[in-house]
């Protein structure tokens, strides 16, 4: 009887695993058995069968670890690499993307220094401005559609995990119920298992086992999200540092406590966060320095020509641009109003030096009033400045009173341009196409040297003054002299001018084309007739060849480095082409090492069929061969009670 109820008993089991094989995340389980102790006897020790002593799972920790951190990485690369990728499509090649843009506008320049005058010409040329500006401006908001994205994503994903630690604190409190001291409740220790592992395809988890058989769940650096039948709770907040993105925080018996983003270890809310913080910040701002650039350099060139307006004025900019923005932390001490104690703003000083990164502002420490330690985000580059600096092309402006201890401010230099970059002028006659002066070459000059181009170099040219160059040598050697209206020299020198290097007086510079004679003449001159003139429309086409985006200081104290506009853009589509491949690549990755994962861990807790129905007949002729003890011992009794009678 104790062979049926044993073989009864493992076939009960081997029917539980059968019915179970395609349940994801079932351990198989078996019967254990005992010999029964046997009884003495005078003729010596008699077995007494089989005992059932327990019902096991087939369980292995190490791999049931491997195979959750493997899911929690798998999940992370997958979501970056899914980010990514509709990032990618922000930055298109084409028609459609922002270098074509960029390029029909200054196509368009070029037509117009053809003909200065056609209101054609000029009303094209405003079209394509209009068309710079929506294209930067729509790839900013679909950045922010991105971000918007993975807030929802973040909450939604929190709010899912939230749900997993409810049950699996749940499940332990029925575990700890019902442990015994060998005897454990192997569907439901199942069940938590398999938690755990949905747990950790959303953020990283790590895990501690009780004596009572529960099991606590933690995150991030070591908070703990189950704590034997109690849970916490993740919750998605804005980001103290900057609002539009968010962060996440464990909540705890009311307390909450901030998550480290880079300590999730594993998940998809790691995977967001990777996103949010480093590829959609980076895109911003790599599209807020062109666009910042851009800008800039097109309302300067504006500013310093003359357009078609009676009489003829300065040029008006062409476009509005978002202007710098310095967000203060929401944990920065405030007033008995609310509002905050100090305040920063910021002001472009020279944007063709402004880089694509945010910047976080703090005290440094020192105690020393209006110093601050200034931290360059993208590459981590840490300064001491102070009040009024001027850092990588924006000016620092601190309020009164002066930083509090603990505040900072994340300074965002050029992360709002692109939002705010529309088409400022309407009228085609506000096109600053000419120069305000003009350069004449001597009609008796015998060298071969011509007006190759005359650009005004800053604002502090003076039309009213005429220049008047005369070389008086063949090796380049000139004087010069600046006369007002009323023919008075007002300044006067020498120079030597050098074959592709500028003449440069009273704000303008002057390429030469040829060589100029010992006594050949040039005069530069204010524009008589504004509207057959071209120069200004000429140096707003040069802007095609001229490295103004992202320029830097170098070590000498010049100015050195950047890029054209359009090749900023291709760098731009280069760098997030090269972030998705390398998003992809992991993520191939990974999900080979899950796959590895979660074969090693199915072939030694998994369900083998053939095996479970070769059990099958095992057991039932064991049920079989007990019954038919069962049945000659019978017969043998009933025979002894016929021989008795």
């Amino acid at each position: 009887m104790r062979g049926m109820t044993a073989a009864t008993a493992s076939l009960d089991v081997t029917g539980h695993n059968i019915a179970n094989a395609n349940v994801k995340g079932y351990s198989r389980q078996q019967a254990n058995l005992e010999t029964a102790a046997g009884q003495f006897s005078g003729s010596g020790f008699f077995g007494k069968g089989v005992n059932v002593t327990n019902v096991t799972r087939a369980h292995d920790n190490f791999l049931t670890m491997q195979a959750t951190a493997a899911a929690a990485l798998q999940a992370k690369d997958d979501s970056h690499s899914s980010q990514l990728q509709q990032l990618e499509k922000l930055f298109p090649a084409g028609e459609q993307g922002i270098g074509f843009a960029l390029g029909d506008f200054l196509n368009a320049a070029v037509d117009l220094s053809n003909n200065p005058a056609d209101s054609s010409a000029r009303q094209v040329l405003l079209a394509r401005a209009s068309d710079v500006a929506a294209r930067f401006r729509t790839a900013s908001d679909r950045i922010g559609i991105l971000q918007q994205g993975v807030t929802a994503d973040l909450q939604a994903q929190a709010a899912t995990l939230n749900g997993y630690a409810a049950q699996v604190a749940k499940i332990n409190q029925q575990i700890a119920a019902n442990h015994g001291v060998d005897q454990l409740p192997n569907d439901l220790m199942d069940q938590r298992d398999q938690l755990i592992k949905q747990m950790s395809g959303i953020m990283g988890v790590s895990t501690l086992q009780a004596s009572d058989g529960t099991v606590s769940v933690f995150v991030g650096s070591g908070q703990s999200l189950v704590l034997g039948n109690e849970s916490s709770q993740i919750v998605v907040n804005p980001d103290p540092a900057d609002s539009s993105r968010s962060a996440l925080s464990i909540k705890t018996a009311g307390e909450s406590m901030a998550l480290n983003a880079d300590q999730l270890g594993g998940g998809s809310m790691a995977g967001l966060m990777t996103f949010q913080n480093d590829d959609l910040v980076d895109a911003r701002n790599q599209i807020g320095q062109m666009a910042m650039a851009f800008a800039s350099k097109v309302n300067d060139v504006q500013s310093l020509g003359l357009d078609l307006r009676d009489p003829p004025q300065v040029g008006s900019a062409l476009f509005n641009i978002g202007a710098p923005v310095a967000q203060a932390n929401s944990n920065n001490a405030r007033d008995g109003t609310g509002a905050y104690i100090a305040n920063v703003s910021l002001t472009v000083s020279d944007a063709s030096q402004l880089q694509a990164s945010d910047y976080d502002l703090r005290p440094d420490g020192s105690g020393v009033a209006g110093q601050y330690k200034l931290t360059r985000l993208s590459d981590g580059l840490v300064r001491t400045v102070n009040d009024g600096d001027t850092v990588d092309g924006f000016k620092i402006n601190v309020g009164t009173p002066d930083l509090q201890s603990g505040d900072s401010f994340r300074l965002q230099p050029v992360g709002a341009a692109a939002a705010g970059m529309t088409r400022a002028l309407d009228d085609v006659n506000g096109i600053a196409a000419a120069l305000p002066v003009t350069a004449t070459m001597g009609t008796a000059n015998t060298g071969t040297a011509s007006v190759n181009l005359l650009k005004v170099a800053d604002h502090s040219i003076d039309p009213s003054l005429t220049a008047s160059v005369s070389f008086t040598d063949g090796s380049g050697n000139y004087n010069w002299s600046l006369t007002d209206s009323s023919g008075t020299v007002t300044s006067s020198g020498t120079g030597t001018w050098t074959a592709g290097q500028p003449i440069s007086l009273n704000g303008f510079e002057l390429t030469l084309n040829g060589v100029p004679a010992s006594g050949d003449t040039l005069s530069v001159a204010k524009t008589t007739f504004p509207a057959s003139n071209n120069g200004n429309a000429l140096a707003l086409a040069s802007l095609r060849d001229e490295a103004f985006v992202g320029r830097y200081t170098m070590s000498d104290g010049s100015i050195g480095g950047g890029a054209t506009v359009t090749d900023a853009y291709a760098a731009t589509m280069a760098d997030v082409g090269v972030r998705v491949q390398s998003a992809k690549s992991a993520a191939s990755i990974s999900t080979a090492a899950q796959s590895d994962a979660e074969s090693a861990l199915a072939s030694s807790t998994g369900v083998n069929m053939d095996e479970e129905a070769s059990k099958l007949i095992q057991f039932q002729q064991a049920y079989q061969a007990s019954a038919k003890v069962l049945q000659v011992a019978q017969s043998i009794f009933d025979t002894m009670l016929q021989l008795g009678r």
